[in-house]
């Protein structure tokens, strides 16, 4: 069975009026974000030309999702249960049966640059599969996936995630020449 933890963390790119905490996700052990940089890496690089920077890709890449808004899918919110509200519903394209997970770092919202994924629930256990990203409809399936967790474990991360001081995003995505946290 696959593990995953749900924990909230300030916005680190704050905008007048934005909700105060993102909710992130460490599937077993691994943030999210990470996992799906992981997947695109090379659908990315495809994309990109022979003259950009290796090193500058790789952190695009890394810094394509940010998380959701900890208000929009925290309790009550069944979104994380696989139903969306009319809000998260989209029922056309890669979208249909599929809620957000992630959103774009750019502007933070999840319309932008999501990381989209079926979510099944039954009696005892929840699963995320068919991963897609559909601003990129010629990406398919990413590999990512599929990841089944314990449901009572999971609802009970989903009612009170783990708290954070920080995004733990700023220790793989800063370079040497970021400003710290």
């Amino acid at each position: 069975m696959d593990q995953v933890v749900l924990f909230t963390h300030p916005n680190r790119r704050r905008r007048a009026g934005s909700a105060p905490r993102r909710l992130g996700f460490r599937v077993n052990g691994e943030d999210l974000r990470l996992v799906a940089a992981e997947a695109t890496r090379d659908l990315w690089l495809a994309e990109l030309t022979s003259e950009d920077d290796p090193e500058l890709a790789w952190r695009f890449v890394l810094d394509q999702h940010c998380h959701l808004w900890a208000a929009e899918l925290g309790a009550p919110s069944r979104l994380l249960l696989g139903e969306p509200d009319d809000e998260h519903r989209r029922p056309h394209g890669l979208w249909d049966g599929r809620v957000p997970l992630l959103g774009c770092s750019t502007c933070g919202d999840w319309e932008c640059w999501p990381l989209l994924a079926a979510i099944r629930v039954d009696e005892r256990t929840v699963t995320w599969s068919a991963f897609v990203q559909p601003h990129r409809k010629e990406w398919g399936e990413l590999p990512i996936g599929p990841f089944t967790f314990d449901r009572a474990a999971y609802e009970a991360t989903l009612a009170e995630p783990e708290a954070l001081d920080a995004d733990p995003g700023w220790a793989w995505m800063l370079g040497a020449d970021d400003p710290q946290p």
